[in-house]
């Protein structure tokens, strides 16, 4: 395993379909102004609910990616 230097950012995704799509859509978000990233944990979940119904999925999600040399 090399020795790496990671930096941490938090990223909130949402989705109205699921809390794994809510997580995808941040990350793949994410990966169009970002590099290096190399793993997440999810900090929250949470939704909406309307009548009887989830709505919508929020996630909240720490990523960490490597820095430059």
């Amino acid at each position: 395993m090399t020795e790496h230097v990671y930096k941490t950012i938090e990223l909130t995704g949402s989705s109205t379909s699921s809390s794994d799509d809510a997580v995808r859509r941040a990350i793949a978000k994410a990966a169009k102004s970002m590099h290096g990233m190399r793993w997440f944990e999810i900090v929250e979940c949470r939704g909406h609910i309307a009548g009887d119904k989830v709505e919508h999925w929020q996630v909240t999600l720490k990523v960490g990616f490597t820095l430059d040399d």
